[in-house]
């Protein structure tokens, strides 16, 4: 036992330094400028920041916001995932991959396409809503409603059929039987949905930078306002240890609402049905959400393409010049080279690390001590789940700048903090493969006289090895797209392809605003590449949360 404990000890060992250095050495840092003052420990300094009637509208409107985003996108996600999972529709497999693209698009992106499509010029310009709560909103929804498809419709998938069948044998209606038995069923994974896509729409971060303005604040932009604009520290940090509060109660709720009984695992499943007529209200509310997701990607696409009075490719040939009145330090191409590079190196640190976690919290445990390890290994190495990345670059920013970590002219420090952001979306992705695997498959290598690591590679890898490749894409897209940490932390003469555009759309001229969405739909259409290709591996546990 002293030797399996060992053993585990090593294996994360490393893991454990990184999130020490890089996760907890930052949130702490970053929680002791709000509660900590020049003259010592100072607790009211936080209630003070709190009291602020700035801070209340900051607090309602990221609370109005992400509610009616997660409403509606429940309300939308619901009956798209009955479509999607549950009946014969031709093409269902390519309309849940199309849905998928808006949740993996930057939220730069999601803003500059949405100003594209309300503007005075766009194509819904006549309904007035450029800058507006209620166009937020839609937005919000427009890049969280993949998450309630998803979830509730693999939880839908696997629901047992027996419970309804016995319903409608006593005479029940179709209706009746989804309000009795479906519902109640699929009510964990709607609640983890929800709880997840109140979590995104609170830190949109991007998003609300976008078209918000200083007009409308979320939580996220407020944070950044205060570090960037007012160098108000202590204000950002007291909002940061309100938001981590709150984060960490909403991914109770997620994790709680996750947990399935002993009882539902014998289970038998029903194929797809036909369309049928009562399936058109769902039908509806599927093209509804298809079209909320194709228009605007179109418009940015339509816009990118305008030049002057006319169409053609000036703007994506404009992408080799620093813009108009040389509003950028550098060409939008040497940006997207520097997106790629950053996103590799993300992403190899975030695999690495992943992997060694999910086999850490996967070996079977033979005592109650190491279960009880791992199960507290499994809670610390999910945490940064549980800080936004606006948190974490500021955490950054303010504790890595003195020996022996200063770190603040360091080229690593963005691919650092963008593996940090992606590291739970691999662990989620390899671990429920890893926990899937037989055990006494292992245990038989080890009898035959295989070492661990010729274990791992002849029992593990072949079952791993896809989804090893699906985290790799998942979380090379995350990290391309990745603004919140990064809008931090990324040097001038060194940003990534979301911070420029970001700088593009805030200088005046036309051909910056050009630049601004051929750059975003250079980055939209490598994310979504690079996510088509993931879901094409059809890894059930990619995008899982």
């Amino acid at each position: 036992m002293t030797r399996r404990l060992l053993t585990l000890a090593g294996l994360a060992l490393g893991p454990l330094l990184v999130l020490g250095v890089f996760f907890v050495l930052p949130v702490t840092g970053m929680v002791s400028r709000g509660f900590f003052t020049e003259t010592g420990f100072d607790p009211g300094a936080v209630a003070e920041v709190l009291a602020r009637p700035r801070v209340h509208r900051v607090l309602w409107f990221t609370l109005a916001t992400s509610l009616s985003g997660t409403v509606l996108a429940v309300l939308l996600g619901v009956p798209v995932a009955h479509v999607l999972h549950r009946t014969r529709l031709p093409g269902r497999r390519v309309l849940r991959s199309a849905l998928l693209v808006p949740f993996v698009l930057p939220t730069v992106v999601v803003g500059v396409a949405f100003r594209q499509l309300l503007t005075e010029t766009g194509p819904l310009g006549f309904l007035g809503l450029d800058g507006t709560p209620v166009a937020i909103v839609a937005a919000l929804v427009f890049f969280n409603v993949a998450v309630v498809v998803r979830a509730v419709g693999a939880s839908w998938e696997s629901l047992d059929r027996r419970p309804a069948d016995a319903a409608a044998a006593l005479g029940a209606s179709p209706a009746h039987v989804f309000w009795t038995v479906t519902l109640p069923s699929l009510r964990p994974a709607i609640v983890s949905a929800a709880s997840v896509v109140f979590l995104f729409c609170a830190t949109a971060f991007g998003v609300v930078l976008t078209m918000g303005g200083r007009r409308y604040a979320t939580v996220e932009t407020e944070i950044y306002r205060l570090t960037v604009q007012d160098l108000d520290l202590q204000a950002a940090a007291a909002l940061s240890v309100l938001q981590l509060l709150v984060v960490m109660g909403l991914l109770a709720v997620s994790h709680r609402a996750r947990v399935v009984p002993a009882a539902a695992t014998s289970r038998v499943t029903s194929a797809p049905q036909p369309l049928g007529r009562r399936d058109l209200p769902a039908l509806g509310a599927t093209v509804v959400t298809l079209l909320l997701a194709g228009l605007p990607i179109g418009t940015l696409v339509a816009g990118s393409l305008r030049d002057g009075d006319g169409w053609g490719l000036g703007n994506y040939r404009r992408l080799g010049t620093a813009g108009e009145n040389q509003a950028l330090l550098v060409p939008v191409t040497d940006a997207l080279a520097t997106s790629l590079r950053t996103a590799v190196d993300a992403t190899w640190l975030a695999l690495g690390t992943g992997l060694l976690i999910a086999v850490v919290v996967t070996r079977r445990s033979r005592s109650v001590a190491e279960r009880r390890t791992r199960s507290v290994l499994d809670s610390v190495f999910m945490l940064p789940l549980g800080v936004s990345a606006v948190t974490l670059g500021f955490g950054f920013l303010i504790t890595l700048d003195r020996p022996p970590l200063d770190l603040r002219d360091s080229a690593a420090l963005v691919p650092i903090a963008q593996a940090l952001v992606a590291l739970p979306l691999v662990v989620r992705t390899i671990t429920p493969v890893l926990a899937g695997i037989d055990d006494r498959l292992r245990q038989a290598a080890a009898s035959l006289g295989a070492s661990p690591l010729r274990a791992f590679a002849t029992v593990d890898l072949p079952a791993v090895w896809k989804p090893l490749l699906a985290a790799s894409g998942f979380a090379f897209a995350a990290s391309l797209g990745e603004f919140g940490a990064t809008s931090f932390l990324a040097r001038d003469e060194h940003p990534t392809l979301p911070v420029v555009i970001f700088r593009l759309i805030g200088h005046p001229g036309a051909d910056n605003y050009g630049m601004a969405l051929a750059a975003s739909v250079v980055l939209a259409t490598t994310t979504a590449v690079v996510m088509l290709v993931v879901e094409r591996l059809r890894v059930p546990s990619v995008g899982a949360f």
